[in-house]
């Protein structure tokens, strides 16, 4: 089974990746209903997770284990996101999309992108007929997954009710692990998928150490592209004169979760080297 297309399931998975994608942006752009959009990208893990692991058909512990995880991690974020736009009625990312094709078929390429660089690692997991035994670096990453998706949830879920909370209209979030981290939720995801590239390395061999470029495609595009750049720039529009947002700004990390008197004390360049302060972040303060 493990020939299927390819002997790593990379040629099966993109083109599955693709096939799922489209199905989606047809719906969105002939519909202009956008609400399906997180979970389509969230189920499409799911689906390549399962997928791999029943056509290899080993159902190694440690291949089951990391299937798990991505199911787990899928189905609770797919679920959450479709649950939080059918609450608010509209995802603004799409405000300039919409009636653009062009951009609409750019935001959906590199949704199928993410689906398939960052499902890598179990990908090749599941495809390989090398699997040794348990090591310490396995219970390494799956403390490291543990960890990312207990923050993650805890983020979302009190960023949620901070918004729903009538006296919060018009104030950021600066409550529970938005207190340490100005986007704890991305820190918890990048971190739970950290943990099962880790978790994936007893089974890696020569060029299936490629599959690191899973999570640092995924830090990529949450630390340049879609994630933290454009909510960063949404914030600094809507609370860029208020003296205690600066004060929040200044003394939050973006990323890490860290005490805010330690981060206040760090000098710039420390920040920007170390902990993601990069410039692009506060371009919008500056203007």
């Amino acid at each position: 089974m493990g020939t299927v297309i390819d002997s790593h399931f990379l040629g099966l998975t993109a083109i599955v990746t693709v096939v799922y994608q489209l199905i989606f942006f047809i719906i969105t752009a002939l519909l202009k209903f956008d609400k399906v959009t997180d979970f389509a990208g969230g189920t499409n893990f799911i689906v390549l997770a399962l997928l791999t692991l029943i056509l290899k058909g080993s159902w190694n512990f440690r291949q089951v284990v990391l299937s798990v995880f991505v199911v787990i991690w899928g189905l609770r974020l797919g679920i959450f996101l479709l649950m939080r736009i059918l609450q608010w009625g509209e995802d603004r990312r799409f405000d300039d999309k919409r009636d653009n094709l062009g951009r609409l078929t750019i935001f959906w390429l590199l949704q199928a992108m993410w689906v398939w660089t960052v499902s890598l690692p179990v990908t090749v997991v599941n495809a390989s007929d090398h699997q040794p035994s348990l090591q310490t670096v396995d219970i390494i990453g799956w403390i490291m997954w543990s960890i990312g998706i207990l923050v993650e949830i805890t983020a979302d879920q009190q960023k949620l009710t901070f918004k729903n909370s009538p006296e919060n209209r018009g104030k950021w979030c600066n409550v529970g692990l938005w207190k340490y981290s100005r986007h704890p939720n991305y820190f918890g995801e990048i971190f739970l998928w950290w943990g099962i590239f880790v978790a994936s390395t007893p089974v890696l061999e020569g060029a299936e150490w490629l599959v690191v470029l899973g999570p640092v495609f995924l830090m990529v595009l949450l630390l340049f592209v879609s994630g933290i750049p454009l909510l960063e720039e949404s914030a600094d529009k809507k609370y860029g004169n208020v003296a205690e947002y600066i004060i929040y700004k200044d003394t939050t990390s973006p990323l890490i979760l860290l005490p805010p008197g330690l981060y206040g004390m760090l000098p710039s360049w420390y920040k920007t080297i170390f902990l993601f302060e990069f410039p692009l972040y506060s371009r919008n303060l500056s203007q």
